[in-house]
């Protein structure tokens, strides 16, 4: 019988969906072993998308099926699931376009989508597949997001605690609210135990049920705030700076988007920045994703400095991480849509600064943020006081700087900072230089900008006067620490300190005088929560008549979606028109909810789509409860590991694995809603995610015609070097394989010509799993002829003859095996499957060199090794061998160490430094009985005919180098 994975595959495939091969077991199931250990594998789940899958999604699947596979063969309890992310606003466009529901495209999808998942012989638990559509789903969704909304941060404690805990503290004293509308802790202000009240302390007892209310509502982990948003008229939704091109346009349909003040949910993650910081040291992720986490985090150091603005009460509050360079401050710039602007602008500049806001709704922030972008600004007529020197300087806008990035507004210091410095040579604004730079920049910076150097310690003193005098003619700012000048005043001078002592002398300065204070800052915003689409989990929130905001009883989870024909968003042109959400749109029966003796309304706008990936994984883990997200017994068992020093991991999940483009957003969602859970105690790791692994790309080549239009990549033919497309020449590129380069090739060709075991194979032997590499089909032959030969060692093609033997195999061979064990177990634990599958494409290689039948232990210890990568033909071989039950428990092989050690060994001769022949000695040999043999080696010896032996080298296990002339 030849090897027909047509045949096979099918085969095992319904044999491990029907006994539920895979199934991982929780405590207090039947046959639970308390004492197995555990280990969690986790894909990063996919959307659903209607095309399925192509060749590239797969790579990561693969590896952790065979990480599954590998421990599940040591003994331990894998819980290796999949399911699908399957809101948002792809779904919604796409069922908008077809005139069918999101519900019966995405239910299409997903199905098709499993039948590919399972083709190719992935060893999921299928009974715990979950979709973030499903209703059994968003309802813990839901109930999640409401433990946000019935929280509070403690920054004492710095956790999540009960909303109720901190009404209670309110009213007995132990917490007031300030002048300025802010919660002041008793404790954390040093005021706990101290008789009488704080300066400006307002009691609870002194608020009204409104202000009480609206207070407690604005310090809740859930909270409505008005923020400029990107708003799409077009697609009639807010949409996520990711989904903005830099050209101001919707990344779904090229619409143009525009900066809008709206009342939107919002997630205080800011105050979780410092542990989202520091907890990374904690994990075991590649150091790259951590610091492109820490850079989105953005920790800055410096303080905060409140400017008073010349003949007006109000005053702006900046953040500076230079307060050393206050003295420098020649300008100031708000954003755009900074509170304060239509305030302070005067009325002969308010025209200008009106058209130029205009201007700015149109760019997006990653346009406005963008090195090298020509700065552009207008001047407000009014002015601040610098309070350091009491100079006026001008108030400005400009788009460069942000309302969502600290407060709004910058001091200008252009001496010491690329952006001001460019802006202030634009508008011809002062440069006054506050730190004086090391004289190895003013040389390089001098010769840069084609000053006349002087290399004399006169010279020297020269470019510190040029610089002192004019320091724009430098071409650059000096942005580095240097030594303090031209900073002082009647009751403070910096001038000749170093910078960070600078720092600490005019932020204390500035503390004791009451003009500012020492602070920590982040760039990392909170994060926007509403859209205004069909598709997305609803929230669980009520409306009152009187504005008051009421969450849904738990009880009365979930929230479904109303049944609606038109739920198309509320498409406009006009940039100005208000958000009209789907769902407000609902029957009367949806929209108003009666509750207490009064009528609320439900709120109508949706969840982004990352809500329900924020914590599929802990679903995953009890899907079937209705009771809780996850039984606590099963959250324990399955998400506390621990350590072989003693104690638990911080992560739970122990591998998972997926693309590096996820590296900030749902990577940073995930650990802020785990870490509200375990502040709450819900779950018991403080990271949701123990190791994780980002697999590489699958890259494929693409053609363009001469339009620049990609053509279908399958339609490509190759002659002499070019490539043609119906008989026109096509240009060759490569990049991620896909729909738009019309590059994609799908795994149910590949399985349908060579099998997926074949496919599996190809995609592990590409390269480096973490590295990306090109497909090229014409490769498959390859791994397809190592599984031919593999069967033929086993299965006589011609008289179906088992081909194996009780017989003891050749001592060469049984090295050879217990050396493989040893190195595919090594590959196996660094994920190295290349190289695993190398060293077995060796073993086979010599096996098939022998004569006769395979010996029992080879025949089960290869397809044992085998079987992780290439499941579906280690199962028939297994069953061939003679067993009953599927190998998928079966024990991993285990090498004795005897039969790794070496009797002889190969060396390369070299003679003069040129390899002229191999000999094979004792391992054992000392350096002269290898010297004896190298030379009397044929090849050598005859080479060495005729001259002197003046040295031989040996070096151990390596080489033997003889010199001779």
């Amino acid at each position: 019988m030849q090897y027909k994975p047509q045949t096979i595959e099918p085969q095992w495939q319904a044999y491990w969906d029907q006994n539920k091969t895979f199934k991982a077991l929780n405590p207090g199931d039947e046959g639970f072993n308390p004492d197995q250990p555990k280990y969690y594998v986790l894909d990063m789940f996919p959307y659903p998308s209607g095309v399925g899958l192509h060749v590239g999604h797969p790579l990561g699947y693969i590896a952790t099926d065979i990480v599954s596979r590998y421990k599940r063969m040591q003994g331990f309890n894998v819980l290796h699931p999949m399911g699908f992310d399957a809101f948002g606003l792809p779904a919604e466009q796409f069922a908008v376009e077809h005139g069918v529901h999101p519900r019966i495209t995405t239910e299409q999808n997903i199905a098709n989508m499993v039948r590919q998942l399972k083709q190719l012989g992935l060893s999921y638990d299928w009974d715990r597949c979950v979709s973030t559509t499903d209703v059994d789903y968003y309802k813990w969704t839901q109930w999640i997001f409401l433990q946000l909304f019935n929280s509070w941060f403690d920054p004492t404690q710095q956790k999540a605690r009960p909303i109720g805990e901190l009404i209670a503290m309110l009213e007995n004293e132990e917490a007031y609210v300030d002048a300025s509308g802010d919660l002041k802790l008793a404790e954390a202000q040093g005021l706990a135990g101290l008789e009488g009240d704080p300066v400006g302390a307002i009691k609870w007892h002194e608020l009204d049920a409104a202000q009480q209310r609206e207070f407690i509502d604005f310090n809740r982990l859930a909270f409505l705030e008005e923020v400029p948003v990107n708003w799409c008229p077009a697609l009639g939704t807010v949409l996520a700076n990711e989904e903005v091109t830099n050209e101001g346009k919707s990344e779904r349909g090229n619409h143009p988007v525009f900066k809008r003040p709206l009342k939107q949910w919002m997630l205080r993650i800011t105050s979780y920045a410092e542990r989202l910081a520091d907890d990374l040291e904690g994990v075991d992720w590649p150091e790259p994703i951590k610091i492109m986490q820490r850079n989105w985090i953005g920790r800055s150091e410096g303080a905060l400095v409140d400017f008073e603005i010349a003949g007006s009460d109000e005053s702006l509050r900046v953040f500076t991480t230079r307060p050393d360079t206050l003295f420098g401050a020649t300008y100031m710039v708000l954003a755009p849509e900074h509170p304060l602007v239509d305030v302070i602008s005067t009325v002969d500049h308010k025209a200008a600064v009106a058209e130029y806001q205009t201007a700015a709704e149109g760019r997006s922030d990653m346009d406005r943020m963008a090195e090298g972008k020509e700065k552009t600004g207008v001047f407000t007529g009014a002015y601040a006081i610098n309070p350091v020197n009491g100079k006026k300087t001008p108030i400005w806008i400009a788009d460069y700087v942000m309302m969502g990035y600290g407060t709004g507004a910058i001091m200008a210091v252009p001496a010491h900072d690329a952006r001001d410095f460019a802006f202030a040579n634009t508008f011809n604004l002062p440069i006054i230089p506050v730190v004086l730079p090391d004289i190895d920049w003013l040389d390089e910076q001098a010769k840069a900008s084609g000053l006349n150097v002087d290399e004399s310690a006169e010279g020297s003193e020269s470019l510190v006067e040029k610089y002192l005098q004019n320091p724009g003619i430098f071409g650059d700012c000096f942005h580095g620490k240097g030594t303090a000048i031209n900073s002082g005043n009647d009751e403070i001078t910096l001038d000749e300190k170093p910078t960070d002592e600078a720092k600490q002398l005019i932020t204390q300065w500035l503390a004791d005088k009451g003009l500012g204070q020492p602070k920590v800052q982040y760039k990392l915003r909170d994060w926007l929560f509403s859209r205004q689409r069909y598709w997305g989990e609803p929230f669980p929130i009520l409306h009152g008549e009187d504005g008051s905001i009421h969450a849904v009883p738990e009880g009365d989870l979930p929230v479904e979606h109303p049944h609606m024909e038109d739920f198309k968003p509320t498409a406009s042109n006009d940039p100005n028109a208000a958000p009209q959400p789907p769902l407000g749109r609902a029957g009367e029966d949806w929209l108003k909810v009666a509750m207490d003796g009064q009528t609320y309304t439900r709120e109508t706008n949706s969840m982004p789509q990352w809500a329900g990936s924020c914590w599929y994984f802990l679903r995953f883990l009890d899907p079937k409860n209705t009771e809780a997200f996850a039984s606590s017994e099963a959250e324990q068992y399955w998400m506390k590991s621990k350590k072989k020093s003693g104690g638990y991991h911080n992560g739970g999940v122990d591998l998972y694995v997926g693309g590096a483009e996820h590296a900030v957003l749902h990577l940073l969602y995930a650990r802020f809603w785990h870490k509200v859970l375990f502040d709450l105690g819900y779950v018991s790791t403080p990271e949701p995610f123990g190791k994780l692994f980002n697999q590489g790309y699958i890259q494929a080549y693409a053609y363009t015609d001469e339009r620049g239009i990609y053509v279908e990549a399958s339609k490509v033919e190759e002659k002499q070097g070019k490539f043609f497309y119906e008989g026109k020449e096509v240009k060759r590129e490569f990049g991620k394989m896909g729909k738009s380069l019309k590059n994609a090739v799908t795994p149910d060709e590949i399985c349908e010509e060579y099998g997926c075991d074949t496919m599996r194979v190809y995609e592990m032997y590409m390269g480096p799993l973490d590295q990306s590499k090109i497909w090229n089909t014409r490769d498959i032959a390859g791994p397809f002829r190592f599984l031919q030969r593999v069967w033929r060692n086993y299965v006589d093609e011609y008289t179906n003859e088992f081909l194996v033997t009780d017989e003891q195999a050749p001592e060469a061979i049984r090295k050879l095996l217990h050396k493989t064990i040893k190195r595919v177990t090594d590959d196996m634990e660094r994920m190295s499957y290349n190289t695993a599958i190398a060293a077995l494409i060796e073993l086979n290689n010599e096996l098939v060199k022998q004569s006769g039948k395979l010996s029992r232990e080879v025949a089960e210890s290869f397809v044992l090794l085998l079987s992780p990568i290439a499941p579906h033909m280690a199962e028939e071989l297994w069953q061939r061998l003679g067993h009953e039950e599927s190998l998928a428990r079966a024990a991993w092989p285990k090498y004795d160490e005897a039969l790794l050690v070496e009797n002889e060994i190969e060396l390369p001769v070299q003679v003069n430094g040129k390899v002229r022949g191999k000999v094979t000695v004792p391992a054992d040999a000392d350096d002269d009985t290898m010297g004896e043999l190298a030379q009397a080696e044929e090849k050598v010896a005859a080479f060495l005919e005729g001259k002197t032996v003046r040295k031989v080298i040996v070096i151990k296990g390596r080489m033997v180098n003889i010199v001779a002339n």
